[in-house]
């Protein structure tokens, strides 16, 4: 095919805010940053402690932004689309309610898809594959909104064992799976080979691609040797594309996110059981378990991930309730936290409970960490809750790459 007819355009960053395939990537991104706020520019920056509600988009600009970052075909390219879109609107009320329900998640993933350049067809996948919802695994089989495989997970370094299930964690599934969809774009410079090779392994694709090539740009559905499942996949994503371009074709009205709705990361500053934190949030405990279901035994346990995702709002009374706490156990000035966390500084006896490591602070200066034993640049980076290639910038590193006793900055000089 000619490659310009599905570009790998450079999609807008979305102001509010996946897997079958057995393929291996390269090495995933760690966790996010303490707290995503959008800025009015819709740049993603890391507030100060004290935490901020994004400014309020317009009412239609989440479902604008994403049909101009759609890169395939439209509804009328293929019957098959157009049925499957009817199918799925075939009660409006059920499909708005249904809609109303992944929006907080749809539109975290629109931002994790953006800042991977992926196409904004891909951000209606978990609908495909679960309607959004965090499907517990069961011993072999997939789990996540994402729908991926345990040997998956692991060759996209999301962890998986009886504490703790990555592919139930909103934003490292959704990272890791964006990653990969660019990873296949990369390699096959068609976002329907991306979508088969996420269906069907990227073993097989690229063999397909070998044996016969690219697919041409007609028809949209390539007429590929592979199983219909593979096939209706695409159908199905395309069909959902289809229904978020032309919703009053449909007789549908798509709903709309407060900015009050939005989803955000907040750090911990200790482990927790989910139960204290909701009680803390001020929100149904089974909200936020069904937005932090990746903590299997309903504790958020900061030795595997110390964030938590919940809605704006909820973050900020959050942050409030662990300030008041702190303030009660210590008439002391709260120190500095030795990591960022988007929810305040803690004190003395949260630091030693989460097994912080202090880092070293000077004024005008950056913070640092020395290297023990056993630490890697990612696990460092889950720790700070900041990036790889954050922790690569600052130290000018070109790989991943440390040793023991190597003194790292572990933010940006202030």
């Amino acid at each position: 095919m000619s490659t310009h007819l599905y570009p790998k355009r450079l999609l807008p960053l979305a102001l509010s805010a996946l897997l079958a395939a057995c393929a291996t990537t390269p090495p995933p991104r760690p966790e996010p940053g303490p707290l995503l706020v959008p800025s009015a520019s819709g740049a993603i920056e890391t507030p100060p402690p004290a935490i901020t509600a994004a400014p309020a988009p317009e009412a239609s600009d989440v479902w604008d932004r994403l049909r101009g970052s759609f890169a395939m075909a439209d509804c009328d390219a293929d019957p098959a689309v157009l049925s499957w879109a009817r199918r799925y609107t075939r009660n409006p009320q059920r499909f708005e309610q249904e809609v109303r329900d992944a929006l907080p998640k749809l539109t975290y993933v629109q931002q994790v898809a953006a800042e991977h350049d992926v196409a904004g067809e891909f951000v209606l996948l978990p609908w495909v594959e679960s309607g959004f919802r965090p499907i517990p695994g069961r011993r072999d089989r997939p789990a996540g909104m994402w729908q991926i495989m345990p040997t998956t997970a692991a060759a996209m370094g999301l962890r998986v064992d009886r504490h703790y299930d990555g592919r139930l964690d909103v934003h490292a599934s959704a990272d890791a799976v964006m990653k990969l969809l660019s990873h296949y774009h990369d390699q096959f410079h068609d976002w329907r080979v991306a979508d088969y090779a996420y269906n069907a392994g990227e073993f097989r694709t690229r063999k397909l691609v070998q044996q016969h090539g690219l697919p041409p740009a007609t028809p949209v559905i390539p007429r590929w040797p592979v199983h219909d499942i593979t096939r209706e996949h695409l159908t199905k994503l395309l069909a959902m594309a289809c229904v978020v371009r032309e919703p009053d074709r449909f007789h549908v009205s798509l709903p709309t996110l407060t900015p009050s709705q939005h989803l955000v990361s907040v750090a911990l500053p200790h482990s927790m059981p989910l139960a204290r934190a909701a009680d803390r949030a001020g929100m149904p405990l089974d909200q936020l378990k069904n937005l932090n279901a990746a903590f299997r035994n309903d504790v958020a346990d900061t030795s595997i991930a110390s964030y938590l995702m919940m809605p704006v709002s909820h973050a900020q009374q959050f942050r409030d309730a662990l300030l008041n706490q702190a303030a009660s156990a210590s008439a002391d000035r709260l120190p500095e936290a030795s990591f960022a966390t988007g929810i305040g500084a803690t004190d003395a006896t949260d630091a030693s409970a989460a097994g912080a490591k202090p880092a070293q602070t000077v004024a005008g200066r950056a913070r640092t960490h020395r290297v023990k034993s056993g630490e890697s640049l990612w696990l460092l980076a889950r720790h700070y809750s900041v990036s790889v290639g954050d922790l690569q910038h600052w130290n000018h590193l070109h790989g991943q790459s440390i040793k023991p006793g190597q003194v790292l900055k572990i933010s940006a000089s202030r």
